[in-house]
């Protein structure tokens, strides 16, 4: 039996995602949160083997799906986190994974509507695989490849400091003393 913690602050996704799971034999959903802080009290808590957590939530509306993802792998490595976004967010996937992909998952909320392909996912990152919706993969190797065409992969290590401090609002003259 999968033991699975659902986080979500939508009310109507949320009782709707817990129904679909609760009809799959092998999941059993033992805690519901919608909001980053009651999402690591039920981790907590519950100690499930799978957590599945939207991305955006309050307090912020921003992202702490990927924050609650870092912190559970964090201190209970042995469970896994899928983390559910509306959109392929290349700087979120980069965000939750540039640190390793073990026990880590990133689908998109249609895949929702496919309870097979979650529980699927929440097995394999329980088992401390990795899963990656394709669209996000795409939107990885495509932001990849901008930033290899892009004219700032160009730069010297020194234009970049210069460009950096330009970007801080400096002056010539306040650039040229830091320099």
């Amino acid at each position: 039996m999968l033991r699975v913690v659902f986080a979500e602050d939508n009310y109507l996704v949320r009782e709707g995602t817990v129904a679909l799971l609760a009809s799959v034999d092998d999941v059993d959903v033992v805690g519901t949160a919608e909001a980053y802080d009651e999402l690591i009290a039920a981790v907590e808590a519950q100690q499930p083997d799978a957590v599945l957590t939207d991305i955006r939530m309050p307090p912020t509306g921003t992202d702490e799906g990927i924050r609650a993802a870092k912190a559970i792998r964090a201190e209970h490595p042995d469970v896994g986190v899928v983390v559910l976004s509306q959109f392929a967010e290349e700087e979120y996937a980069y965000d939750l994974l540039k640190d390793g992909a073990a026990g880590l998952g990133y689908l998109l909320k249609e895949r929702v509507a496919d309870v097979g392909e979650v529980v699927r996912a929440l097995n394999e990152v329980a088992r401390g695989g990795s899963v990656l919706d394709p669209k996000v993969v795409e939107a990885l190797v495509a932001a990849k490849d901008r930033m290899a065409h892009s004219p700032l992969a160009s730069l010297t290590d020194r234009e970049r400091e210069v460009l950096s401090h330009m970007a801080q609002g400096q002056n010539n003259a306040a650039i040229a003393k830091s320099l």
